[in-house]
């Protein structure tokens, strides 16, 4: 299984079509069609249901273009750590993903720092729930990985950011809770409610308690931005963490915490016994300086 091999895969999957991924790629249709099919007779397993207008990927397929993505992006991400050790000045990429939350401010601080010292660093930021984030970690596809739920020190190295996240719920300014100036667990059992996959599982049965099954649970979603969207337009409430949503005077939404007080502790992590490039060192040691 070669790397080409595979970006002529991953393309042909992005577009559904053979002929425009071949363009894209500068190789020829009747190339990229035998090497996908070479690889299709490799595996054992059919790729793609082809039709008369678009090609789609089978099951197999499907496994394949998650595997893919991994391979190629660790494939990639060694080049890069590669090239930087033969560069004088500390340079590199970083691959670092998040949690949503606004007491990431310290890593902001952090890279700021390292700026005025070493500019050819580069940093990529990621999102994602903690269960996929940590998958990659272990990957070793992150470098980093900032997460708010409590960490398995037998696998992670970790530190502790020494902020919390309060829990409340992003609303309609002319909702009928609007007036409250906190939220109890009775108030949203008959509420359309919306929440992270995550905080559903992990964070909010903490307080809802033996209500969780109460719950209407119209929507679950990743990215507050698009949850505050859907409050906006009037689909439910949502349950996050404070100060991921304008709810300033302008804006038609309000934000009011929990009662009980529901706070997230916040931890950077990474591999235990991982080996770091030369930046990864540089931005180590800057997060336990500012830590």
């Amino acid at each position: 299984m070669e790397l080409r091999v595979l970006r002529y895969f991953l393309e042909a999957a992005r577009l559904g079509n053979i002929t425009k991924a071949a363009e894209n790629l500068n190789v020829t249709q009747p190339t990229m069609s035998r090497q996908i099919k070479d690889l299709e007779w490799e595996l054992g397993e059919k790729l793609f249901e082809r039709t008369n207008y678009a090609i789609r990927l089978t099951p197999a397929g499907e496994l394949l273009r998650e595997r893919a993505e991994d391979i190629l992006s660790m494939a990639d991400k060694t080049m890069l750590d590669f090239r930087a050790l033969k560069e004088d000045e500390i340079s590199g990429d970083i691959a670092i993903a998040c949690a949503e939350s606004r007491n990431i401010s310290f890593l902001a601080k952090c890279i700021k720092r390292i700026k005025k010292e070493h500019p050819r660093i580069r940093y990529h930021l990621y999102a994602g729930d903690s269960e996929r984030v940590l998958e990659k970690l272990d990957k070793g596809l992150f470098d980093f990985a900032v997460i708010v739920e409590n960490v398995d020190v037998e696998k992670y190295n970790f530190l502790t950011v020494h902020s919390v996240d309060r829990w409340g719920v992003v609303m309609r300014r002319d909702s009928e809770l609007a007036s409250r100036d906190f939220i109890e667990p009775s108030d949203l059992v008959d509420k359309p409610i919306m929440a992270s996959r995550q905080a559903l599982s992990a964070d909010l049965p903490k307080w809802f308690g033996d209500d969780t099954a109460q719950l209407n649970v119209v929507a679950t979603l990743d990215l507050p931005y698009n949850g505050s969207v859907l409050v906006r337009e009037g689909v439910g409430y949502m349950l996050c963490f404070d100060g991921l949503i304008d709810t300033g005077s302008d804006s038609p939404l309000c934000f009011k915490p929990l009662m009980p007080e529901l706070t997230t502790n916040m931890y950077v992590v990474w591999r235990r016994k991982q080996l770091f490039t030369r930046a990864g060192e540089v931005f180590l040691k800057a997060m336990k300086d500012s830590l």
